[in-house]
């Protein structure tokens, strides 16, 4: 199966293409491919597919459009192929044009960097050939405008790339045609422009050349205002010179001293492909100003590496020399400028008596030494701007290089660079040069670990292999388990005089003091990813204050940008290895008390900030408590402005926080969080996983600390979530050890309210005596607490178990009081379920025109509300009255519908309970092969729910077909199975007959 993007979206199979639908449909299937083997969140697939102002019903309509998607991939032979996966969805393929695309293109780039032009020609032609048209034709809407620009933009970088190989031999003119096309095409891109010049000087049109430069200039004047830049302006110069051999290696002036200069190029240096490529390029340019590179990146991304290799590849583009210096930027001893200075002019041939006192002079004297020379100049390690201007050559002919921690924006003309960590394929690149590729080899998932606990820090990487290296009896695992102590990591990671401590600490040292509290403490909260608004309360100080605190982190290289939305929310995130040596640093230099409350103040932040964000309105009340304390509510409001966003984005730092405070004893406060969690996000968007860590964390704490109360809400917490799971066993069992702990701390409304979570899984479990019996015990206690919400529920909850029981009367009475009482609160999602609960009474006592009146208001009130799955069981409870009226035909499709939408909200109980009637649906038409598939994979559902009433039921319904199929004996065991089962739990088809075939066999059959 392969996905094209790069052309029209489409999928083919076997040469096949399979039809996907409108362009919303396409829009869909065209994110998820690009961001193939990604998750992508329903939000960013909603805001792709409407943008600014999506329908209502956004979230059902991409529902449908997944169905109708995984429907046409099925055709395919791969129906898994598109997943749900962690509150999005992703494509699992390879087969993508453009990862295709950009997988030949990268490998063509390093081809050209390794020196081997033929074979990056190639592929980057094989790279280009991937493409079959206007990049995602068929889509619609800014995410695709965006996208299309973005893709075309590196077709064309491509084609210039490719070009540039092929112009180096001279043989321009099988380019013309196509540079010709191109340019016309993008009459304002200066580097097409250019190639098409040097294309068509070779083909001895020297006069079109220069012509096709007139053009350009005209253009760029009148389109933009301005001339032509470096890389045009160096094309005309050749042309007019009638260069056709590249300028690298002119004579060397006589007499004059050659200074090189250069540190040792490593042997084994491994990746950073792209950026040595660009840096080479960017060096080699014959611009018509100086060119001025500088690198900047974290302590140990190997900026100083990169530079000495990349000063080694463009060397002979500087027969005049090449000049070093290590500026020392992060130590306490920095270069002086001067003395660096007197070091050139010493190594360019000035005698020692002859340079000058004065720095001014001696950066005079240096600029007038280089201006006719083509000298590369590598600063190392540089502080700032200061130490570097002096420094840097004022020729046309020159270059500088520069490294830094921080960027020095300031460098007026510089083209920066910034030198990210390695990704794995790099890293494990990298550990087998220095280890040696066979040790790699035998155990490549503990290689894979060893270099994530590294962080993937080129100088943590060399470290680690080194140590490798150096104990041949070790295997890989050995030095993995090692690392894996997080109080150890930066002491394993030391050999010689390497070390990642020391690089972090340099950097450490150079910071404010309230920088490296903040660090620090950072550290010791062990959050990697976070607002700026953090640092407030971890230092006690204003909002503002905090942002200024947490840039000037940013630019010291010890935390790194990671996202910026749409409104302009920054997020940062911190270094693994740095933030071990920020915990390091914390355990270190705070105390014990400073620990805890400066934990608490931020935890109790982040409660104030979900129970905000759960309200789904950003709007902060005056009773707030900690947070006006440190960001006024204007910033609040900002941080919440998208609730649901804020919480995609916190989500692995509030489980974080939670463990963190619980693991500090801070008992209250953790219980408060998981709490707040458990009844916001995590319940609503199924984050199970989370649910449990947050949960299980603070009951530890408050088992500790002997919190009775904070265990008891703990035990309830998880009692809830087994039921979310449908695990009513556990469920049960954490419930009722939640009731022991309130009666031991003699908590009435917590027993109370734990009876009334208990019967509610009592119930669905199918034990309704035990549920009626919570239930008569917890109403009259919420009754005289005077909590009117939770009587309502404990109603509702009654009128079910009534008519699971048979008792229809009774249980009409109670569910319409507590449909009344949730209209007088204003709860509309719970007044239609309650009325849903109406619709089943009246059909169970068969009276089927008042439960269809009923459905409808409930399956009318829940897409107003914009429930998915309510709606789906709304719809549900109707169909049944629909197939027993003899309108089956009629819900057939919504039915359907049902199971998809149960199946995306990963719904096993719904799953079984649209199956089901499904199959009533099929059975009451009379097509019994149908009927008799549905039952039975509803029938699997209640067994891997541990469901047996539900099983019952299904099982009557299914002796009924089996009956109709002719199958007698399999049509007396079911029944007699689920007869023995309805007895066994009271439930109210205990007492009604057998249906037989003949009841539902269609006439004339």
């Amino acid at each position: 199966m392969e996905f094209h993007v790069l052309g029209q979206v489409e999928v083919a199979v076997d040469g096949r293409v399979i039809g996907l639908g409108g362009p919303k449909p396409r829009t869909l299937l065209a994110l998820l491919a690009v961001n193939a083997g990604h998750v992508v969140p329903l939000e960013q697939v909603i805001d792709a597919i409407w943008g600014e102002d999506p329908p209502d019903q956004a979230r059902a309509a991409v529902y449908t459009y997944v169905s109708a998607l995984r429907r046409a991939l099925a055709g395919g032979g791969d129906p898994d192929v598109l997943a749900r996966s962690g509150g999005g969805y992703r494509l699992a393929v390879d087969q993508v044009d453009l990862h295709v695309f950009t997988r030949d293109l990268s490998a063509g780039r390093r081809a050209r960097a390794a020196g081997e032009p033929g074979r990056a020609s190639a592929l980057i032609r094989d790279a280009l050939a991937a493409w079959r048209g206007t990049a995602l034709g068929g889509t619609q809407g800014r995410w695709a405008e965006n996208e299309r620009a973005r893709l075309e933009e590196l077709r064309v970088a491509a084609l210039e790339d490719r070009v540039d190989v092929e112009l180096e031999t001279g043989e321009g003119e099988p380019l013309v045609p196509e540079l010709t096309s191109a340019v016309a095409a993008h009459p304002l891109r200066e580097r097409l422009r250019a190639q098409l010049m040097l294309a068509l000087h070779q083909s001895g049109r020297r006069g079109d050349a220069l012509a096709c430069y007139q053009d350009g200039r005209q253009t760029l004047l009148g389109e933009l205002g301005l001339e032509p830049g470096p890389v045009l302006q160096a094309a005309h110069e050749r042309v007019l010179r009638d260069e056709h051999d590249p300028p690298a290696g002119r004579p060397r002036p006589e007499g004059r001293r050659v200074p090189s200069q250069l540190p040792f190029d490593i042997a084994d240096f491994t990746g950073r492909a792209r950026e040595v490529a660009e840096l080479t390029r960017k060096l080699s340019e014959a611009a018509a100003g100086s060119r001025l590179c500088a690198v900047y990146g974290k302590p140990g991304s190997g900026k100083s590496t990169v530079a000495a290799h990349v000063a080694h590849r463009v060397r002979e583009h500087f027969p005049d020399g090449q000049l070093y210096a290590s500026l020392r930027g992060v130590q306490v001893v920095r270069a002086d400028p001067a003395e660096v200075l007197a070091g050139f002019l010493r190594a360019l041939g000035v005698p020692d008596q002859d340079v000058p006192a004065r720095l001014e002079e001696r950066a005079q004297l240096y600029r007038t030494m280089l201006a006719d020379r083509r000298i590369l100049v590598v600063l190392d390690d540089a502080s700032d701007e200061r130490q570097v201007r002096p420094l840097l050559p004022g020729g046309h002919t020159c270059a500088a290089l520069v490294t830094s921690r921080e960027r020095l924006g300031a460098v007026g003309g510089a083209t920066h660079l910034h030198l990210p960590v390695l990704d794995e394929p790099e890293a494990l690149e990298l550990l087998s040069r220095v280890v040696g590729g066979t040790r790699v080899a035998e155990q490549p998932e503990a290689a894979r670990e060893l270099v994530r606990l590294c962080g993937n820090l080129p100088l943590a990487v060399r470290i680690a292999g080194a140590r490798l290296a150096a104990r041949p009896q070790w295997k890989v695992g050995k030095l993995t388990e090692r690392l894996r102590g997080q109080h150890r990591i930066l002491q394993e990671l030391t050999l010689g005089d390497l070390e990642v401590r020391g690089s972090l600490f340099l950097s450490y040292d150079g910071l404010d003091e309230r920088e490296r509290t903040a660090l620090r403490r950072l550290g010791l909260l062990d959050v990697s990813s976070f607002g700026a608004w953090v640092a407030a309360p971890l230092l006690g100080c204003d909002g503002h204050e905090a942002e200024k605190v947490v840039e000037r982190l940013v630019d010291a290289q010890l935390l790194d940008v990671s996202t910026v939305d749409d409104g302009g929310a920054v997020r940062y995130q911190i270094h693994d290895l740095t933030r071990a040596f920020a915990r390091e640093r914390g355990e270190a230099e705070e105390t014990a008390d400073d620990v805890k409350a400066v934990t608490a103040r931020a935890a109790e932040c982040w409660l104030e900030l979900v129970e905000l964000a759960g309200r789904q309105a950003p709007h902060v009340p005056a009773e707030t408590g900690a947070l006006v304390r440190y960001l006024d509510p204007a910033r609040i409001d900002e941080i919440l402005t998208d609730p649901d966003a804020w919480f995609d984005a916190e989500q692995t730092g509030l489980v974080g926080v939670v463990e963190r405070v619980s693991g500090l004893d801070l008992t209250d406060v953790a219980t408060r969080l998981a709490a707040a969690l458990c009844s916001s996000v995590f319940a609503v968007r199924n984050l199970f996983g989370q649910w449990w860590r947050t949960h299980n964390a603070a009951l530890a704490a408050a088992r500790r600390t002997g919190d009775r109360t904070g265990e008891a809400r703990l035990l309830s917490g998880l009692g809830w979530l087994r039921y979310e799971q449908d695990r009513f066993d556990e469920s049960i069992a954490y419930h009722e050890q939640a009731l022991a702990a309130y009666e031991l701390g003699g908590d009435r409304h917590g027993q109370a309210m734990s009876r009334l979570d208990l019967s509610t899984v009592q119930c669905e479990y199918g034990q309704f005596a035990q549920a009626r019996q919570s239930l008569d015990l917890a109403l009259p206690e919420l009754r005289e607490l005077g909590e009117e919400q939770a009587v309502v529920q404990a109603l509702h909850g009654l009128g079910r178990v009534l008519t699971e029981q048979g008792e229809l009367d009774g249980a009409l009475v109670a569910v319409e009081l507590a449909a009344a009482g949730y209209a007088k609160t204003g709860d509309a999602t719970s007044r239609a379920v309650a009325l849903r609960s109406v619709s089943l009474v009246h059909r169970a006592a068969g009276r089927l025109g008042e439960a269809a009146r009923y459905g409808q208001e409930a399956v009318d009130l829940l897409r107003d509300v914009g429930d998915p799955l309510m709606s789906a069981y709304a719809v549900q409870a109707l169909a049944k009255v629909r197939v027993r009226q003899g309108r089956g035909e009629e819900v057939r499709d919504a039915m359907r519908a049902c199971l998809a939408t149960c199946h995306e909200m990963q719904d096993g109980f719904g799953q079984g309970l649209m199956l089901r009637t499904l199959g009533e649906l099929e059975l009451a038409a009379g097509r019994f092969p149908e009927a008799r598939a549905h039952l039975e994979r509803s029938v699997q559902w209640w067994d891997a729910l541990v469901l047996p009433v539900w099983r019952a039921r299904t099982l009557r319904d299914l002796a009924t077909t089996l009956d109709a199929l002719g199958e007698t004996a399999g049509a007396e065991a079911a029944w007699v199975e689920a007869e023995g089962l309805f007895r066994l739990h009271g439930s109210r088809e205990a007492r009604e007959p057998r249906r037989l075939a003949d009841a539902v066999r269609p006439v004339g059959s």
